[in-house]
């Protein structure tokens, strides 16, 4: 089935970043990342991106809930690696030695959960409907995809890319029939990237296709609280083997709903981002706007 040609990016409820807001935070991540040791001054990143000072720092703000410098400190690759991979800190308690205030709560979405059995995920999602579209989001345009039992899929592509993105994410269950339908996803955009609608009592309902061994990687990836990330062993420990670590990589980033099952919470060895499907700004991203929401 090929992708519509037509997509409606509206929602019910805007909750996307004003105006280009994603593309300049997404420029400014990227030279902060490039160029964390020069520990550019917002005046810099400001004249670079032809934005005042002034502008600058109140898009990153109220995109990300802290300003430019403190993200720079929080997630930057140097300070990950000395305090996630030699101290052994996690995320949260890096930023709070960096200057950051405390959390002000603890794992964000509620979710819940359940894994289709092994015989439906051999049969390649044969038998099922997935009715899917795409979104605009605080992290570019999100593929919503949903079945009768809960969300199935979520990634994510920059405006341009969404062919590629829903044949990303269509292949990985070939049999089964999609269907565009903005109606359907409704339900669960909003709950997914406003923090306001993640409340216990409502818990967000996820249905994870897999093969045994990547559904426990993916379970266990759902129990790291916003703010804090662990690593490929650390996992590969917690699921009973302890030698799989690249068996769990692998299975990290086959995670097919990607931010709510968050794999972006997972680190190399070393505290090192490493690679992410979607791209590692786009992780960054991620980290930095939790790191935010714990403030």
């Amino acid at each position: 089935m090929t992708l519509a040609k037509h997509i409606d990016l509206t929602t019910a409820c805007d909750i996307t970043p004003d105006g280009g807001d994603y593309e300049t935070v997404r420029r400014v991540i990227e030279m902060l990342t490039l160029e964390y040791r020069d520990q550019p001054q917002l005046e810099t990143i400001a004249d670079k991106l032809g934005q005042s000072p002034t502008q600058l720092q109140k898009t990153f703000t109220r995109w990300a809930g802290l300003s430019p410098k403190a993200f720079l400190q929080a997630v930057t690759l140097d300070h990950a690696k000395r305090l996630l991979g030699n101290e052994g800190l996690p995320l949260l308690e890096t930023a709070l030695e960096l200057g950051l205030s405390g959390p002000g709560r603890l794992h964000d979405l509620f979710v819940t959960h359940e894994a289709m059995s092994p015989g439906e995920w051999k049969a390649k999602g044969a038998g099922l409907v997935i009715r899917y579209g795409f979104q605009p989001s605080p992290f570019g345009q999100a593929l919503v995809m949903v079945t009768d039992r809960g969300l199935a899929g979520l990634g994510f592509c920059d405006v341009g890319e969404e062919p590629a993105c829903y044949a990303d994410m269509a292949g990985r269950w070939p049999m089964a029939q999609f269907v565009e339908d903005q109606t359907a996803i409704q339900p669960y955009v909003q709950r997914i990237f406003d923090p306001t609608c993640w409340q216990a009592e409502q818990p967000l309902r996820v249905v994870l296709i897999g093969s045994d061994f990547q559904v426990r990687v993916w379970q266990n990836l759902l129990t790291i609280p916003l703010g804090k990330a662990v690593t490929y062993s650390d996992i590969a420990q917690k699921i009973g083997q302890p030698t799989a670590s690249r068996a769990v990589g692998a299975a990290v980033g086959r995670n097919p709903i990607s931010f709510v099952v968050p794999c972006h919470r997972a680190l190399g060895k070393s505290g090192a981002l490493t690679g992410y499907h979607w791209g590692l700004t786009r992780k960054r991203a991620m980290l930095g706007w939790e790191a935010g929401k714990v403030r």
